[in-house]
C-alpha cells in the first residue's frame, strides 16, 4: 500500500461536529462539559454606606460557581436591573470556559456598546467566569495569566491635610505604616482642595451661587506651594502623587500645574485634564516631564490607545470593573507593556473587595504594572467576604486560593441591604464663583 492510500479512509470520514470536538477535547482533559445553570444578583451595603452589586454564576458542576462585581455607586439600580432582566436570562446554558467568546458576544449583545452600566455588567460576568476557570484548574487566576511577575503588589496610601504641616504629618504617618507611595491632597472641599474660595466671599453675581467656589488659578498656586513645603520637610524618599480630579477647565492651567510640580519629582499627577480634553496631553508632554496618570472615568480601554501608543501618559488609571473586567484589563496591560506605560488601577473609595482582587491578579502577573490604589475594608466586609486581600506595609496580598481567591457569604450580605439612595445617587458637584458646574 502506498503512503497516500493511508489517508483515504480518513479523508472519506465525515468531519466531527464542532460540539463533538469540544466535548472530545474536554474528555481528553478529564473534565466534563460545563454550563451556566443559574444567575444570582447580590446587592449589599456591606455594613457601611457601600452600594455593591455582586454576581454569582452557578454551573452544572455541583458546588462550582464564580463571583464577580458590577458595583456602580451612582447608578446602582440600573446595574441590578440589567443583570437580572437582560444578562441573566441570556447566560443560561452558556459555556463559562469560553471567556473570550463570552466577553465579545456580551459586549455586542446590547448593540450599543460601552458606557458605565454595560461595562459594569460585562465586568461581573467576566470576573465570575475567570473565577470559575481558576477554581476548576485549582489555581489562582494569576497563574492562568503566566504566573507572578512580582512577589506582591505595592499600593499607594491616601493622606490629606487642611494645612501644610498636617500634610507633612500625614506623609510621615504613612511612611511609618510601611508605605513608600503616598497621595497627598490638601485643604477643605475634597478634590480641588486648596483652590476653593470660602462661601459668600469673592465677586459673585447678584442673587447667585454663594457656596464654596473653585478657582483654577488659586488651586495651581496653592498645590505647587504645598508640595514645595512637603518635600522640604520629608525629602525625596517617599514617592508622592496628587489627584486633580479633572477640576481644571483650562488646559493652560493644567499644563502650568504640571510644570510647577516638576521639581518635586512626582510619582504622578492624576487626571489633570478631563477626558474631553485629552488631545492637550500632546502639548503637555512637550513642556513638562511630570508623570501623568489618566483615565479614572474612562469606560472603554480603546480610549487609551492614542494616549498609550503615542506615549503621552505614564500610567493607565482606570477601574477594572468600569472597562469590562479582567479580560480587557489584561489586554490594556499588554498594550502598556509594549509602549513603556504602566498601570495604576483605580481601586479605592467606594470600590469593593472583588474588584480589588481582580486588579491584583492582573497586576501581579503583568510586567507593565506600576502601582495600585489602596483600599481597606471594615470588619463587617471581612466577615461577609472571606478571602479579602490584605495590605501589609504598603503591599497588597491575595489569599492564594484558586480563582479570584474570595467568596461571599450570602447570609451575611443579606443582613446589610442597600439603604435608600437619596437623590438618585448623584455624584457631588463643585461650582465656580459665577455658579458654573466644575467637572468631577
Amino acid at each position: 500500500m502506498q503512503r497516500r492510500d493511508l489517508w483515504k479512509p480518513l479523508l472519506a470520514a465525515p468531519a466531527m461536529p464542532a460540539a463533538a470536538q469540544q466535548q472530545a477535547a474536554r474528555a481528553n482533559n478529564g473534565l466534563p462539559p460545563l454550563k451556566i445553570t443559574g444567575v444570582k444578583v447580590i446587592p449589599t451595603s456591606g455594613g457601611r454606606n457601600y452600594r455593591w452589586v455582586f454576581l454569582k454564576l452557578l454551573t452544572s458542576e455541583p458546588g462550582l460557581y464564580g463571583i464577580g462585581t458590577a458595583s456602580n455607586h451612582f447608578q446602582t439600580y440600573a446595574v441590578i436591573t440589567a443583570l437580572e432582566k437582560h444578562l441573566g436570562p441570556w447566560l443560561i446554558g452558556k459555556d463559562p470556559d469560553r471567556i473570550e467568546d463570552l466577553w465579545q458576544s456580551s459586549h455586542y449583545r446590547t448593540y450599543w456598546r460601552n458606557g458605565p452600566v454595560n461595562n459594569n455588567v460585562l465586568s461581573a460576568l467576566d470576573m465570575a467566569v475567570w473565577d470559575i476557570k481558576g477554581k476548576r484548574a485549582n489555581m489562582p487566576v494569576y497563574e492562568l495569566m503566566g504566573g507572578k511577575a512580582r512577589d506582591a503588589v505595592p499600593c499607594y496610601d491616601h493622606i490629606g491635610g487642611r494645612t501644610k504641616d498636617e500634610c507633612v504629618e500625614g506623609v510621615k504617618r504613612s511612611m511609618e505604616k510601611g508605605f513608600r507611595h503616598i497621595r497627598v491632597q490638601y485643604g477643605a472641599g475634597g478634590y480641588g482642595g486648596g483652590g476653593f474660595i470660602p462661601p459668600n466671599e469673592g465677586n459673585r453675581p447678584e442673587g447667585g451661587y454663594q457656596g464654596s467656589a473653585f478657582d483654577e488659578e488659586l488651586y495651581v498656586r496653592t498645590i505647587a506651594d504645598v508640595f514645595d513645603y512637603v518635600r522640604s520637610k520629608v525629602g525625596f524618599e517617599p514617592k508622592l502623587c496628587h489627584d486633580s480630579h479633572s477640576h481644571l477647565t483650562s488646559a493652560v492651567q493644567a499644563i502650568e500645574l504640571a510644570r510647577r510640580l516638576q521639581p518635586y519629582q512626582m510619582l504622578f499627577l492624576e487626571d489633570v485634564l478631563a477626558p474631553e480634553q485629552i488631545d492637550w496631553y500632546r502639548q503637555l508632554r512637550k513642556i513638562t516631564t511630570t508623570p501623568q496618570a489618566v483615565g479614572e472615568v474612562f469606560s472603554h480601554p480603546y480610549e487609551y490607545v492614542p494616549l498609550v501608543t503615542e506615549r503621552l501618559i505614564d500610567f493607565a488609571r482606570c477601574r477594572v470593573s468600569a472597562i469590562g473586567g479582567i479580560t480587557p484589563a489584561k489586554k490594556l496591560a499588554t498594550l502598556c507593556e509594549f509602549f513603556g506605560v504602566r498601570t495604576a488601577f483605580q481601586e479605592g473609595g467606594e470600590n469593593d473587595p472583588i474588584n480589588q482582587l481582580a486588579a491584583y491578579h492582573v497586576d501581579i502577573s503583568s510586567t507593565a504594572f506600576g502601582i495600585q490604589e489602596e483600599n481597606a475594608f471594615p470588619p463587617s466586609v471581612h466577615e461577609m467576604m472571606p478571602g479579602c486581600a490584605e495590605i501589609r506595609k504598603g503591599y497588597l496580598y491575595g489569599s492564594g486560593k484558586p480563582g479570584l481567591g474570595i467568596d461571599i457569604n450570602e447570609t451575611v450580605a443579606a443582613k446589610y441591604p442597600l439603604g435608600e439612595i437619596k437623590g438618585g445617587g448623584v455624584y457631588g458637584q463643585d461650582r465656580t464663583l459665577d455658579g458654573a458646574v466644575v467637572r468631577p
